[in-house]
Order: structure tokens, then C-alpha cells, then sequence
């Protein structure tokens, strides 16, 4: 018997782990503001639209994606004490040596070179913006992954601008407001 196998399209793929963050509470402009805060003081004329489509422009990335898409699903299902044990409990509590959660946001990032690792240690270490908030362990949801993907987007994002912004100012460019990044 012949198994005929479907690929999942990337725009399906794509609009999954927009909806997955969505679902979470977690926006675009809640990580730009991340991105922001990290590059506006290198980058005279930055605007908060540019750092938005720079996390847009990330999230395009299948490898974002995945991770976004697995590591929501490990907290959905933690929420819902859907786990074997002791992974139930690891995850649940965000014990501070699992380390997988850190694992998946790196492999992330590094698509994006150093300075995209650099700055998510950065990330995780500051905890700034919304990744404060979801590592605050207040209430019944559990974020374990999430705060760490989130970081990783906000470095991913923040390293993409730093390198287009040096390509325009290579080409003389000033940056403000009308410069698409």
C-alpha cells in the first residue's frame, strides 16, 4: 500500500504559530517593544513599525515556527496536566535546571548568528517587556517555554535589524521613519 504523503503549506504553518502566540496573549507590538528597547539607543530615527516588522519578518522563519509551535503546545498541555510525570511537574513548575526550554529558544536564534545568541543570553538573563510577565510565575498559566521563545523572537528581531541597518548605512542611507527595514 502507497502512503501519499501531504506537506503542510508553509502559509498554514505560519499562520499556526502567529495563532498559537495570539491564543497566548503575546503580540507582535509586545515584542517589538523588546526590540525596540534593545536598538534604539544604536539606531537614531528606529520607530516602533520598523522593530514590528522585524519580529514580523522572523516569524516567517519555519525554525520559529517549530519552535513556537512545540514549545506552546508543552505549556498548553502542562496547563491542562497533560504530561507524564516527572516531565508534568518540570515543566509546570519551570524547574530552574530543565534547560529545554532555554534549548529549543537557542536553536531558534541561531539562525540569526552571534549576536542573536548574545542577545537573547541577554534576553533571558534581564527578563524585559512581556518576557517579565509570562516568566512571572502568577496564576494558573504556565509559560515555561513561551518567555524563552518570546526572547528569542525579540534577539532574533533585534539582530536582523542591526544587520540591515548596517547594510543602509553602507549604502548611505539615513535611517527614519520612511526607511522600510
Amino acid at each position: 500500500m502507497n502512503k501519499v504523503i501531504t506537506h503542510l503549506s508553509s502559509a498554514e504553518v505560519s499562520t499556526a504559530a502567529r495563532a498559537a502566540l495570539e491564543r497566548r496573549g503575546v503580540t507582535l507590538v509586545d515584542i517589538a517593544e523588546i526590540v525596540y528597547e534593545m536598538q534604539y539607543t544604536y539606531n537614531d530615527g528606529l520607530t516602533i513599525n520598523q522593530c514590528v516588522d522585524s519580529v514580523d519578518q522572523v516569524l516567517r522563519k519555519r525554525e520559529i515556527q517549530h519552535a513556537l509551535l512545540v514549545g506552546i503546545e508543552l505549556d498548553e498541555l502542562a496547563e491542562k496536566n497533560m504530561l507524564s510525570q516527572p516531565l508534568q511537574q518540570l515543566i509546570a513548575t519551570d524547574e530552574g535546571l530543565f534547560g529545554v526550554d532555554e534549548t529549543i529558544a537557542l536553536g531558534a536564534v541561531l539562525t540569526y548568528g552571534s549576536i542573536g545568541v548574545t542577545t537573547y543570553g541577554h534576553l533571558d538573563k534581564h527578563k524585559m517587556g512581556i518576557i517579565k510577565q509570562l516568566d512571572t510565575k502568577v496564576g494558573n498559566g504556565v509559560h515555561t517555554f513561551l518567555d524563552d521563545l518570546v526572547g528569542a523572537i525579540a534577539a532574533a528581531a533585534s539582530s536582523r535589524l542591526a544587520h540591515r541597518i548596517r547594510d543602509l548605512e553602507e549604502q548611505g542611507i539615513v535611517l527614519d521613519a520612511s526607511v522600510i527595514i
